[in-house]
C-alpha cells in the first residue's frame, strides 16, 4: 500500500458514501464555507457520481445516468472535493484514525458514514442468476434490462414502494409483470387493509398480477418459463426473471467491523447530533439508527446531513429528533399517500373513511381522541387531498366542525385550506426543510420568479411532491405584496390562453401572424405560443390544420397527422365510432395491416391501432383506409379521442337505453373538435357501467328515464372520478348540455389543461359550473350553442383533405428530394408481428429474434 496521502496542515475529513444524502451533506458543507480550511475526501463504491434514486424508475423511460446525476461532472473538483468513485472502503482503523481502500490509506480527523442501505434478499434455495435480481442501483437496472431481453414474464418479490416501482419497470420493458408479497396487502407499512385493497384493485386493472400472503419456499426450473417459484401453500408461479425488493437493510458492515455500536435491528447507533459511539465518527441516512429507527426516505437523511454539516462548520445546528415519514407517491400511475399515524395506532384515535369501490379509491382520516386534530391519513387513487391533510397534521390546525368533509369528494364541499391559513413555521418542502416563512423571506428579498425561488431555497427540487403547494404559496405571497403574478402565455404574448381565445373570437382573427402583429411581440413566436394559438384557431374556426398558414403551428404529431413512436415510425388510428365496426371494415383493416406489415393492437378505447408505418407510407395507407370508409381518428390531436360504449339495450339483458346509438351520435358530433387537451367519452347502457363512463371527461349512463351525465373525470397520470352533473336527461337536452360544457371548457381552460384540472380550478366549483351550463347564469347559452354548431358544420377529415392536395403530400417524405425510406429504421419479428428498431439498437436484439 502507498503512504498516507493527506497533508497535515488542514483538517482531514472523510465522507464514505456518495448517494443522495452524502451529496447533500457536501452541498451543505460548501454552502457553509467549511471546505476553505478542510481537506475532504469522498468515497463512492459505485462508478457513477451521486444520482437521483427517487426518480430511478425513469431510467427505463429514457433518462440516462447523466440526466439523473445530482450535479455537474466538475462540481466536486471545482469546490476542492477529492472524489474517489468506484473505490470501496475496506476498513476503518479507528485507533490510527485512517480509512483503508484497495490501494491506499487516508487519515481523518472526523468521518461521516453515509453508506446507505442494501436490498434484502430472503435466503430462498435456488435464488441465483436471473432468479436473483435486485432493484437498487443503475447497475441493477442494467442487469434487469439485460435479463428482460429474452424474457416474457417477470416477478417482483415485495409489494412495497420499490417493489411496485420495479413492477412498473418490468411492464415498461414489455414483460408480463407480477408482484408477490408476503403480507396480506400491498405497501403494508404505509397502508391499512382497505387502502391496500384499493391499491391492489387499481394495479390489477393495469394488468399487473398481485399475489398476497405468499412465502416462496424454493425456486426451481420451470416448465413453461425459466423458473418456478414454489410457495409454502403448495401453489406456484412460473417466470423468466425475479426481482427481489423485499425491503432494505442498513449498510452497516463497515461500522460493525470497526467496533461501532450497532442497533439490535441493524444500523449504526447515533444520538441527536448524529454522532456514533466514536465521537469522531458520524452516521447519516439509511445506515444510521436513531432511537431504534432507521429512516428509509430521503428527507430524514437530508435533515441528518444538515445537522452534521452545521457541526463541522462550527455553527448553531438543530438536533435530529426523528422525522415525519409521510409520503406522497405515484406508483404505476396510481396516487398513494400516507400521512403520520396512518394506521391509527395512537390510543383513542377515531377514523373517518371514504370508500369508492367503483373507481377503487380510498381515503382514511385519523383524528385525535378529542376530535380536534389530524393525526394521520391514507389516500389511494387521488392525492389532491394530500397537501391540505399534511398541513393539518404537521401544524396542529383545528379540524372543521365536520372532519369527514376533508376527505369527501371535492364536489361535496370539502374545505380547501387556503395557503394564507398556514403559519410561517409550516413546512412546505420537507426534503430541504423549507418553511412558508423561508418562502416569504425570499419574496421580501425581491424574488418574483418561481425558478429563482427554487434555486435559492432548493424547495421543490427533491422528491417534487411539494411543487404544487410551493407554487400556490409563492404566488399568494407575491399577490399579498401587490406584485402582479405573471400569467403570460410566453414572452411573445402577455395574455393568458383564455384572453387570447376571447381576442380571436371577438376580432375574428384567422392566423397566427395576424394575432402576433396585433396583440403580441416579436416576429416568429415560440414552441409555447404556436401550438396554443394553433389549438385556439382550430377550436374557433375549424379550418384544416394542414393549410399552409396553420402547419407551422402544429407539433410533430399534428403535422403528420399521426403519433410518432420512439423508433421513428408512426401509428395509424382510424376512427371506429362507438366501437361499432362492420365485418367488411374489419377485413379492410386487416388487409391494410397485412399489406404494409403493421403491428396491430386493440386499444382500451375500442379502436384498432396500426403501428410501424414509415413517413412515406402514410398517404398510401390512409388512401386505402379512406377508400374503405374510414376517416382519421385524431389520435394525434388535442381533441376528441374516443367514445367508448357497451352493447346497450340492443343486446344486453340489463341495458335500459341504446348506448351504442348514443355513442355513435356523440362521436360523430364532436369528432375533430380541438380543445386545450385531449378528451374522452364513455356511454354505458345501464348502471353496471361496462363502458367505464365515470372515468371519462364526459360520461353518460343510461337510466330508465333517460341519461345521467358525468363530467371532468379522467384516467392517466392524474386519475379523477367524474362528477354527477345532471340526471334523467332526454337526448336533446343531453346533447345541448354537453355542447355548452365543452365550449365553456375550451373558452376558459388554460393551455394543456385537462377537464379535471380545469374543473378543480374553477371558483365556485361544480355548483358554479351547473349554474353556467344548465341555468345559463351568464347568458352565454346561445353563443356557446352557435360556436359548437360552427365547428360541427366545418368538420372535414384531415387526411381526406391532405390526400386531395399534391402540395400537402410533399410533406410526407423522409428526404425532401427522394422517396426512399428512412435507412436508419430496421425491423424484427416479435410475437408473430413486425416491430421497428433503430440501427443503433440492433445490437440489443436477442439472437433468437429474426431481424428482417
Amino acid at each position: 500500500m502507498n503512504a498516507i496521502v493527506t497533508p497535515a496542515t488542514r483538517e482531514k475529513r472523510i465522507i464514505i458514501g456518495n448517494g443522495m444524502v452524502g451529496h447533500h451533506c457536501i452541498e451543505q458543507l460548501i454552502a457553509l464555507g467549511t471546505l476553505a480550511h478542510t481537506e475532504l475526501h469522498v468515497f463512492g463504491e459505485e462508478r457513477q457520481r451521486a444520482y437521483d434514486r427517487v426518480h430511478l424508475s425513469e431510467y427505463f423511460g429514457g433518462r440516462d445516468a447523466e440526466s439523473l446525476a445530482m450535479g455537474e461532472a466538475d462540481f466536486y473538483a471545482q469546490n476542492g472535493v477529492h472524489m474517489h468513485l468506484g473505490t470501496p472502503v475496506l476498513e476503518i482503523d479507528r485507533e490510527r484514525k485512517e480509512v483503508v481502500t484497495p490501494d491506499s490509506r487516508y487519515a481523518y480527523d472526523q468521518l461521516i458514514l453515509a453508506t446507505g442501505s442494501y436490498p434484502f434478499v430472503p435466503p430462498i434455495p435456488g435464488a441465483e442468476g436471473n432468479a436473483r435480481l435486485v432493484y437498487r442501483t443503475l447497475d441493477d437496472l442494467d442487469a434487469i434490462r439485460a435479463a428482460a431481453s429474452n424474457a416474457r414474464r417477470g416477478v417482483v418479490v415485495g409489494g412495497g414502494l420499490l417493489g411496485l416501482e420495479a413492477a412498473n419497470a418490468l411492464k415498461s420493458l414489455g414483460l408480463e409483470a407480477h408482484v408477490v408479497e408476503f403480507a396480506p396487502r400491498l405497501m403494508p407499512v404505509q397502508l391499512d387493509a382497505e387502502g391496500g385493497a384499493a391499491l391492489r384493485a387499481r394495479i390489477e386493472a393495469l394488468g399487473v398480477g398481485v399475489h398476497l400472503s405468499r412465502a416462496t419456499r424454493e425456486i426451481v426450473a420451470g416448465e413453461d418459463y425459466a423458473y418456478r417459484m414454489a410457495f409454502e401453500d403448495g401453489e406456484y408461479l412460473e417466470t423468466d426473471l425475479i426481482v427481489f425488493s423485499a425491503g432494505i437493510r442498513p449498510q452497516d458492515a463497515l461500522a460493525r467491523s470497526a467496533g461501532l455500536e450497532i442497533a439490535p435491528r441493524g444500523g449504526v447507533v447515533v444520538d441527536n447530533d448524529c454522532r456514533t459511539s466514536d465521537p469522531a465518527i458520524f452516521a447519516i441516512g439509511e445506515c444510521a439508527s436513531w432511537n431504534g429507527s432507521v429512516f428509509g426516505l430521503v428527507a430524514p437523511g437530508y435533515s441528518m446531513a444538515r445537522t452534521v454539516a452545521a457541526q463541522w462548520a462550527g455553527v448553531a445546528h438543530e438536533a435530529f429528533t426523528g422525522a415525519d415519514m409521510s409520503t406522497k407517491l405515484k406508483l404505476l400511475g396510481v396516487d398513494v399517500g400516507s400521512i403520520g399515524d396512518a394506521h391509527g395506532a395512537t390510543p383513542g384515535t377515531k377514523s373517518y373513511r371514504f370508500i369508492d369501490e367503483a373507481s377503487a379509491s380510498y381515503r382514511r382520516l385519523v383524528v385525535s381522541a378529542d376530535g380536534k386534530h389530524v393525526l394521520g391519513a391514507v389516500l389511494v387513487g387521488d392525492n389532491s387531498y394530500y397537501d391540505t391533510l399534511l398541513q393539518y397534521a404537521q401544524n396542529g390546525i383545528a379540524l372543521p366542525q365536520n372532519p369527514s368533509s376533508l376527505i369527501l369528494p371535492l364536489s361535496d364541499g370539502a374545505p380547501a385550506l387556503g395557503v394564507d391559513a398556514l403559519p410561517d413555521a409550516a413546512t412546505i418542502c420537507s426534503c430541504h426543510n423549507v418553511s412558508k416563512g423561508a418562502v416569504c423571506c425570499q419574496v421580501d428579498a425581491g424574488l418574483t420568479e418561481l425558478g429563482d425561488l427554487k434555486a435559492a431555497t432548493k424547495a421543490g427540487t427533491g422528491c417534487g411532491g411539494c411543487s404544487a403547494l410551493l407554487k400556490q404559496v409563492f404566488e399568494h405571497e407575491l399577490s399579498a405584496r401587490g406584485v402582479a403574478v405573471d400569467k403570460s402565455l410566453c414572452e411573445h404574448f402577455v395574455h393568458t390562453r383564455q384572453e387570447l381565445y376571447a381576442i380571436v373570437r371577438v376580432e375574428g382573427i384567422l392566423s397566427f401572424e395576424e394575432l402576433l402583429a396585433k396583440h403580441g411581440r416579436g416576429h416568429t413566436g415560440c414552441d409555447l405560443c404556436k401550438p396554443a394559438v394553433g389549438s385556439i384557431l382550430a377550436s374557433c374556426w375549424n379550418q384544416p390544420i394542414t393549410d399552409p398558414s396553420l402547419v407551422p403551428l402544429q407539433d410533430t404529431n399534428d403535422t403528420f397527422m399521426a403519433n410518432m413512436q420512439k423508433n421513428g415510425t408512426y401509428s395509424v388510428v382510424p376512427r371506429i365510432a362507438g366501437g361499432e365496426i362492420t365485418p367488411d371494415k374489419l377485413i379492410a383493416l386487416g388487409a391494410v395491416a397485412k399489406k404494409y406489415d403493421l403491428y396491430t393492437k386493440i386499444t382500451g378505447g375500442q379502436r384498432i391501432d396500426l403501428f410501424g408505418a414509415q413517413l412515406h407510407q402514410l398517404p398510401d395507407i390512409w388512401g386505402e383506409l379512406i377508400a374503405a370508409g374510414f376517416e382519421t381518428g385524431h389520435a394525434y390531436g388535442k381533441s376528441l379521442r374516443t367514445v367508448k360504449s357497451c352493447v346497450g339495450s340492443t343486446w344486453c339483458r340489463y341495458g335500459v337505453q341504446d348506448s351504442v346509438g348514443m355513442a355513435l351520435l356523440l362521436e360523430n358530433r364532436y369528432k375533430g373538435l380541438r380543445a386545450p387537451h385531449k378528451f374522452k367519452f364513455g356511454v354505458s347502457g345501464c348502471t353496471r357501467e361496462c363502458a367505464e363512463a365515470q372515468s371519462k371527461d364526459i360520461g353518460v349512463i343510461a337510466t330508465e328515464k333517460g341519461w345521467n351525465l358525468y363530467v371532468a373525470g379522467n384516467g392517466g397520470m392524474r386519475p379523477r372520478h367524474a362528477e354527477l352533473f345532471a340526471t334523467d336527461l332526454d337526448d336533446a337536452t343531453l346533447i345541448r348540455t354537453i355542447d355548452r360544457f365543452l365550449m365553456f371548457y375550451i373558452r376558459t381552460a388554460d393551455k394543456l389543461q385537462r377537464t379535471s384540472v380545469w374543473r378543480e380550478s374553477l371558483d365556485g366549483g361544480l355548483d358554479y359550473l351547473k349554474d353556467v351550463i344548465i341555468h345559463d347564469s351568464l347568458g352565454l347559452g346561445a353563443e356557446l350553442d352557435a360556436q359548437m354548431q360552427l365547428v360541427i358544420d366545418r368538420y372535414e377529415c384531415e387526411w381526406a383533405n391532405a390526400l386531395k392536395d399534391p402540395e400537402k403530400l410533399k410533406r410526407f417524405r423522409t428526404f425532401v428530394n427522394d422517396r426512399r425510406a428512412d435507412p436508419d429504421i430496421h425491423f424484427v419479428r416479435e410475437r408473430g408481428q413486425r416491430r421497428p428498431v433503430r440501427a443503433s439498437e440492433l445490437h440489443l436484439i436477442p439472437v433468437a429474434q429474426e431481424v428482417l
